[in-house]
C-alpha cells in the first residue's frame, strides 16, 4: 500500500471511530453479563426482565457466569434463556467479570453490560447505561447509587461511609471526581473491553477506574435506584473487614503499577520530610552547643531516612521505565484481542 492509500485508509478509520455507534453500526450486539454465586432464587427473574428492545441495539443476549455455585443457579438461568459460563470452583467476582469480558470479546459483541444477579439493580435501567455509549458520549457508563441524592439507598451506615470513602480515595488517585466506584452495574463499549486489563480476583470495580484513567477511557456516571434487602448478606462484602483489606490490596497494587513515579516519589517525600526536620534539629543543636551529645540519634535517623528517600526516588525512576514496558505489553494484548478470530454465536 503506497503512502497516499495508507493516509486515506487512516482517515476512513478515524471517521468510522468518531461516528456514534448507533450510526456506524445500526445492528449493534449487546451482551448482558450476570456474574453470580448461589443466586438460584433470583437469577431467572433477573434474566427474564432484561429488556430485549433497546434503542440503537439490534440484538441482546444474556450470559450468566456461575462462579462455582453449589445450588441450581446454572439450571435456573438456562431455563430462563441465558447462556452459561461456569467456573468449577469459586474464583471471586473479579475472575467472573474477566470471564464475561473474554466471552464478549471472543464473540465480537459491540457492548457489554454487567449487572448483579440478586435483583438489587433493575434490569429495566439497562437502556440508561447503553444510551451514552450508542451516542458516542462515553466508553463506559457506570451506575451510581449516590450521584442523585434522592436515590441514595437505605443501606447500613458503615457501608455508606465505606463506599463514600472509597470513591473519595479513587477520585484523588485518578484526579477525576466520581461518586460511586464500587457499583457492579456498568456498560462498556467493545473498545473499552479490548483495552481493559485487570488482575484482581476478589473484585474489579475500583481497579477498573484506575486502569481506564491511565488509558483515557471516557467514563460517565448514571444515577440509578438500587434496592437493598435487609435479610440478604453480600456475597462480596459479607465481612466489611475482609472486603476493606482485599480491596485495599487491589488499589495499592493498581496505583503502584499504573502510577509508579507518583507512588514511589510520594513515599520518598514522606521519608525525606522527617529526615530533613531531624537533620535541622541535629545541626541546630551542634551550632548552639558545639557538641553532638544528646542529639546524635537525630543525626543518625536523619541520615537513614534521607538514604531511604533517595532509594525510593531511584526505585520510582526504574519503575517508571518498567511502566513503559507494561504499556507496550498492553498495546500488544489489545491488538491480539482486536484481530483474533471471532467465535460465532
Amino acid at each position: 500500500m503506497d503512502a497516499r492509500a495508507l493516509s486515506s485508509a487512516r482517515r476512513r478509520s478515524w471517521l468510522v471511530s468518531s461516528i456514534p455507534l448507533e450510526i456506524a453500526q445500526p445492528t449493534l450486539r449487546l451482551l448482558v453479563a450476570i456474574p453470580c454465586l448461589n443466586e438460584a432464587s433470583t437469577i431467572a427473574d433477573v434474566v427474564s426482565h432484561v429488556p430485549r428492545n433497546i434503542a440503537g441495539v439490534g440484538r441482546v443476549d444474556v450470559l450468566v457466569v456461575d462462579d462455582g455455585s453449589t445450588d441450581a443457579t446454572s439450571e435456573e438461568a438456562k431455563k430462563a434463556g441465558a447462556m452459561i459460563v461456569r467456573h468449577s470452583a469459586n474464583r471471586g467476582v473479579g475472575r467472573a467479570f474477566q470471564s464475561a469480558v473474554e466471552f464478549a470479546v471472543e464473540r465480537g459483541y459491540d457492548m457489554m453490560v454487567n449487572i448483579d444477579g440478586d435483583r438489587q439493580f433493575d434490569p429495566a435501567d439497562i437502556p440508561k447505561l447503553v444510551a451514552p455509549l450508542t451516542s458516542g458520549a462515553a466508553d463506559m457508563a457506570s451506575a451510581s447509587r449516590f450521584l442523585d441524592k434522592s436515590l441514595t439507598p437505605d443501606m447500613p451506615r458503615v457501608k455508606l461511609i465505606g463506599n463514600r470513602m472509597m470513591s473519595w480515595l479513587i477520585s484523588r488517585l485518578v484526579r477525576i471526581q466520581y461518586s460511586d466506584v464500587s457499583c457492579g452495574f456498568r456498560c462498556y463499549t467493545r473498545e473499552a473491553l479490548l483495552r481493559i486489563n485487570l488482575h484482581g480476583a476478589f473484585t474489579y470495580t475500583q481497579e477498573t477506574f484506575l486502569d481506564f484513567s491511565v488509558k483515557n477511557i471516557r467514563i460517565v456516571e448514571i444515577p440509578v435506584k438500587v434496592t437493598y434487602f435487609k435479610d440478604r448478606e453480600s456475597r462480596v462484602a459479607g465481612s466489611l473487614l475482609n472486603y476493606a483489606i482485599n480491596t485495599a490490596k487491589i488499589i495499592f497494587r493498581g496505583y503502584r503499577d499504573y502510577y509508579p513515579l507518583r507512588f514511589f516519589w510520594f513515599i520518598a517525600a514522606g521519608l525525606a520530610l522527617p529526615g530533613l526536620i531531624l537533620g535541622i534539629m541535629f545541626f541546630a543543636h551542634f551550632f548552639l552547643t558545639g557538641t553532638f551529645t544528646g542529639f546524635l540519634f537525630a543525626g543518625l535517623l536523619s541520615g537513614f531516612l534521607s538514604m531511604l528517600s533517595v532509594l525510593f526516588l531511584l526505585i520510582g525512576v526504574v519503575a517508571d521505565m518498567l511502566d513503559r514496558v507494561r504499556s507496550n505489553q498492553d498495546r500488544i494484548l489489545y491488538m491480539l484481542k482486536k484481530y483474533r478470530p471471532r467465535i460465532d454465536t
